[in-house]
């Protein structure tokens, strides 16, 4: 690996970032090219298809103001909800942001994703609760009779084969970057319970927020989504790499997510010196913790080669 800093037997992984997706680091530190990087640290959708040919044929949207409206039409019919109770976003980051803008008050059960605390003006107990599920880190599905203000419901079209829990009442965030596996693209959604919500919402969002290209891109992205198919797809794999890890001799927590979390000190800073990234979880307080992602066939024959 030409252009390393020091020797590759001895490479640290580079510190992580609040959110993963830090491969493009770990190919620095390397000397490599970051196509060259396995990187499990996003926990993408490895089932999906490639975006990049159906976004290139929409790049003469980069000429014209993006209009997100036929995207936030098409989006609506696919998940099967009135279209006055969605408001399309610059990714799942951006909808956090607005709902915490609109209900700047919350409260956070931790460890949880960090970007709530992040917008949220002020956490208090007893404030409208803000949860993800699957829960993030763990993996694991909410029960049936837990409630929460808003679900964060970035994972739960992979981990259950539709596209949300639908909650009388609730505020949904979604991540279509996780699912369609284009986390450059920046689309996200808010999921209002009535159409004044979504207004409210829609007038804090800054004017042009979705960009053409992904506006235009989008009807064509979801035209092939199948969330059964990908969720047991994914199901699949999830055990497929739990497998892999207990033949390595770790033992992964249960998920019902798409990725694993392990307990293993070292090991990210091991995988790094294979050019595999995995995601430090030091942002949720679980500093000897990792979660990798799972991966396509390919990158589980990768990941097996390297353990």
């Amino acid at each position: 690996m030409t252009g390393s800093t020091q020797p590759v037997s001895r490479l640290a992984a580079p510190h992580p970032g609040g959110h993963g997706g830090d491969g493009w680091k770990l190919a620095a530190a390397l000397g490599i090219d970051a196509r060259q990087v396995l990187d499990l640290s996003a926990s993408l959708n490895p089932v999906a298809p490639d975006p990049v040919p159906v976004v290139a044929a929409h790049l003469g949207a980069v000429r014209s103001y993006p209009d997100p409206a036929r995207a936030e039409a098409a989006l609506a019919e696919c998940m099967g909800i009135d279209r006055d109770r969605l408001v399309l976003t610059n990714g799942g980051a951006e909808a956090i942001a607005l709902v915490a803008q609109w209900r700047p008050e919350g409260w956070v059960d931790d460890p949880e994703f960090s970007l709530y605390r992040r917008h949220l003006g002020r956490i208090r107990a007893g404030a409208p609760r803000w949860r993800s599920n699957p829960h993030n880190p763990t993996g694991l599905l909410a029960p049936v009779g837990e409630t929460a203000a808003v679900w964060d419901e970035a994972f739960w079209p992979l981990a259950t084969g539709s596209w949300t829990r639908g909650d009388p009442g609730a505020t949904v965030v979604g991540s279509l970057t996780k699912l369609l596996a284009c986390p450059g693209l920046r689309l996200g959604y808010v999921l209002c319970p009535d159409a004044d919500t979504a207004s409210a919402i829609r007038a804090r969002r800054p004017g042009w927020s979705v960009n053409g290209p992904a506006a235009a891109a989008l009807p064509d992205l979801l035209a092939p989504v199948d969330l059964a198919a990908w969720s047991k797809a994914v199901s699949d794999l999830r055990r497929d790499l739990d497998s892999v890890l207990r033949a390595a001799g770790y033992r992964p927590r249960a998920s019902d997510a798409n990725w694993l979390l392990v307990d293993a000190p070292g090991l990210r800073d091991r995988l790094a010196r294979a050019a595999i990234c995995v995601r430090d979880c030091t942002s949720f307080g679980l500093a000897a913790t990792v979660r990798i992602a799972v991966p396509g066939p390919d990158g589980l024959a990768r990941l097996e080669a390297a353990l």
